[in-house]
């Protein structure tokens, strides 16, 4: 199968291109980091890119937190009319197949239960609550303290920040072709990737990146409110494997799926930290209590959907993927 992996050049992309070499699968990459012309939101290069296509696997975004607005413009442009400029051109090409790289962060907080009142979605987190360093989300009916366990895909959408915003406007588009098009569209809603290839010290690296980037400088790392946010932290070559099984898998015309893309094992921040840093050699991760607005607290996948209708299951364990990741190498950018 010919594939087109816009993003290819990228962390995630550059594996999922490997991973479909490997598998026999002919990859073809659009990104601007190897030709600034190849940019996912240029129609005719986006055409061009596309012939001969089987299926497309859409990695390009701009990603990060997106808190403020100022930059608002640039994550709707690259995320949402790059999306619709590749789905306009895929209706036109006839590609009928798309495997969307979705994001956690369409859920907002994750799955709490309330002793009183059962399952509750609590609000966003009060900035005096954060300053004070009470840093639980709290029974939004009560004010009683949560049982946070574990998101699947039926939870409604609650993006609380830019990023999270576009990329649930993706699979809004997504859906939206796949229904004028009877093409089917997958969307992969990644959880904390992390691993070789990681982006260094950018504004939109993950906090693995950051950790991993103090380490090298011979700094603690330094985790943020008390270290105890639960993560699903998942190996970047699992991630590029359900990338695979979602590209090759039967799909109904007309249809969207959305699957959690996780380990299925939980770790705190303080946890991750605390592995890698032992695994470099130290220093010791500080927890300083500091805080971001837009952090949820804990958000963590159910991902039992993917694994059932895919055969897909992680095989990097979490003390594997940190040993690795401790020695592995970073890009810029």
């Amino acid at each position: 199968m010919r594939v087109l992996v816009t993003g290819g050049a990228g962390f995630i992309g550059s594996h999922v291109v490997e991973a479909l070499r490997t598998r026999g699968h002919e990859p073809v990459v659009l990104d601007v980091r190897t030709d600034p012309v190849a940019d996912v939101r240029s129609p005719g290069a986006v055409r061009d890119a596309l012939s001969g296509v089987d299926a497309v696997c859409h990695q390009a975004a701009m990603v990060g937190l997106g808190t403020g607005f100022a930059d608002a413009p640039e994550y709707v442009s690259r995320n949402g009319l790059g999306t619709a400029v590749l789905l306009a051109a895929m209706a036109e090409a006839g590609v009928r197949r798309l495997v969307l790289a979705g994001s956690m962060v369409v859920y907002g907080e994750g799955r709490y239960a309330c002793a009183r009142h059962g399952a509750v979605r609590p609000g966003p987190r009060a900035v005096a609550d954060l300053a004070a360093g009470r840093f639980e989300p709290a029974c939004p009916a009560c004010g009683a303290d949560l049982a946070p366990g574990v998101v699947d895909e039926d939870a409604p959408a609650d993006p609380r920040n830019v990023y999270a915003a576009t990329k649930l406007t993706q699979e809004h588009l997504a859906a939206a072709w796949a229904r004028s098009t009877g093409g089917s569209a997958v969307s992969l809603r990644y959880h904390n990737v992390y691993g070789p290839g990681m982006p260094r010290d950018t504004p939109y690296a993950g906090v693995a990146s950051f950790f991993r980037s103090a380490l090298a400088r011979g700094e603690a790392p330094r985790v943020f409110e008390d270290g105890r946010q639960r993560r699903d932290f998942v190996h970047v070559r699992d991630v590029a494997t359900a990338n695979v099984a979602a590209l090759t898998a039967d799909s109904a015309a007309g249809s969207f799926t959305a699957y959690n893309t996780g380990s299925g094992t939980p770790h705190t921040v303080g946890e991750m930290a605390g592995a890698l840093a032992s695994a470099y050699g130290g220093p010791d991760p500080v927890v300083t209590g500091e805080y971001r607005l837009g952090d949820v607290r804990h958000i963590t996948a159910d991902s039992s959907r993917l694994r059932a209708a895919l055969g897909w299951k992680p095989e990097v364990g979490f003390e594997e993927g940190m040993r690795e990741f401790a020695s592995a190498g970073l890009r810029d950018g």
